[in-house]
C-alpha cells in the first residue's frame, strides 16, 4: 500500500494525493488497484457535497471498510473512534483536519466510527469508493451500517475526539 500512512487507530489508513496540473487544469488519481489489497479493492463508488457547518455521522460498519477522498474543496475535520475489542488502539479516538486545496484519501476499516464535519467557508466534496455494495446485491439485503447520531445515549461525542 504505498505511500499509505498508519493513523493512531490501527487499520485507518491515510494518503496525501498528488494534483497533476497543466494549462488544462488538473487530475489525480483517486486509488488504484495494484496500490491496494484485494481485501479493498472499491465495488461502487458516490461523491457527496457537505455544506459549510454540516457533519455525516458518527456511524461505522461491520462489514465494509470506507476508502474516502476528500477533494479539497473545504477544510474537513475527520473524527475517528475504535470500536473493535480485538484491536490494539480500541477505547482510542483522534481527530485530524484535512485542508482545503490537499486531497486526501482516509481508508477507515469495519468497527471504526467515523465522522466528518465541513469547518470550511465552501460546499466540500467527499469520494467514497467502499469494498461492499450499499444494502447489497441489488440492494435487497439489510444495511451494513450503525448510525450514532440520532441516539442520545451515544458515547461518539464530536467535541471530546
Amino acid at each position: 500500500m504505498n505511500d499509505y500512512h498508519p493513523s493512531e487507530i490501527n487499520g485507518v489508513l491515510l494518503r496525501r494525493l498528488v494534483l497533476r496540473q497543466d494549462q488544462r487544469g488538473w487530475l489525480v488519481e483517486l486509488f488504484r488497484q495494484d496500490e491496494l489489497c484485494e481485501d479493498l479493492w472499491p465495488v461502487m463508488a458516490y461523491i457527496s457535497q457537505t455544506l459549510p457547518g454540516i457533519t455525516r455521522g458518527p456511524h461505522e460498519h461491520l462489514h465494509q471498510s470506507d476508502h474516502f477522498v476528500f477533494l479539497g474543496t473545504s477544510d474537513f475535520k475527520l473524527f475517528l473512534w475504535d470500536n473493535r475489542p480485538e484491536s490494539d488502539s480500541c477505547g482510542k479516538h483522534t481527530s485530524l483536519v484535512l485542508p482545503a486545496g490537499e486531497v486526501w484519501a482516509v481508508i477507515v476499516p469495519p468497527r471504526v466510527v467515523h465522522a466528518y464535519r465541513n469547518v470550511g467557508n465552501l460546499p466540500g466534496w467527499v469520494f467514497n469508493c467502499p469494498n461492499k455494495l450499499y444494502a447489497g446485491w441489488g440492494r435487497k439485503e439489510p444495511v451494513d451500517e450503525i448510525r450514532h447520531e440520532d441516539r442520545p445515549d451515544s458515547p461518539f461525542h464530536l467535541e471530546t475526539a
